[in-house]
């Protein structure tokens, strides 16, 4: 069963349904990389706020888009997000900050149609190429090599008390990245 009807500009009613999201795919990926009093310790109320706060304000961070995916009982089972790059990178004008899924709705295409639908964005704002943070230790990181991302760096980042090691993957033309929609037979 294809649990992504739609994916959609996230609007602030979405705000509960991402820190659902947010805070359930945390749990479930970042067992064993992440300190689990941090896992525990994360609020669904925090989290809807923050996004609330995003989604609401006369207008989002500079160029940051957030986009939603739709099950078909209409519950968000994703969120993805993108923008200017943050982190300096040469030669990568836009970044991927975000896409979690949850548990159920990975496997179906969702995450390909996602980066599909950031790759648009960042295109029709005059962005040719982006990169994505991930963690080295997150097996999700393949997903990005399976679409084409070339491994560019790798750095070691404090968070919630531990030093772990994060890779960034990018993609130089986004166009190819753009039509991943279109055609159901690649990506994962």
């Amino acid at each position: 069963m294809h649990l992504a009807s739609l994916i959609r500009p996230a609007s602030p009613a979405d705000a509960a349904g991402i820190a659902h999201v947010h805070v359930e795919s945390w749990r479930s990926t970042y067992p064993g990389m992440l300190p689990d009093r941090y896992l525990v310790g994360l609020s669904m109320a925090a989290h809807e706020k923050r996004w609330r706060g995003l989604l609401s304000g006369s207008a989002p961070p500079r160029g940051r888009r957030t986009f939603v995916a739709q099950g078909a009982g209409g519950g968000i089972i994703g969120f993805a997000s993108c923008g200017p790059q943050r982190t300096g990178l040469p030669g990568f004008g836009g970044e991927f900050y975000a896409l979690y899924l949850l548990d159920q709705a990975q496997g179906q295409g969702t995450g390909r149609r996602f980066l599909s639908v950031m790759a648009q964005n960042l295109l029709a704002a005059g962005t040719r190429a982006a990169m994505v943070w991930v963690l080295r230790d997150n097996p999700s990181r393949y997903f990005y090599e399976r679409l084409g991302g070339d491994l560019l760096a790798e750095q070691p980042i404090g968070f919630a008390g531990t030093t772990l090691m994060e890779v960034a993957y990018g993609w130089t033309d986004l166009v190819p990245l753009a039509r991943l929609a279109a055609d159901p037979r690649v990506g994962g």
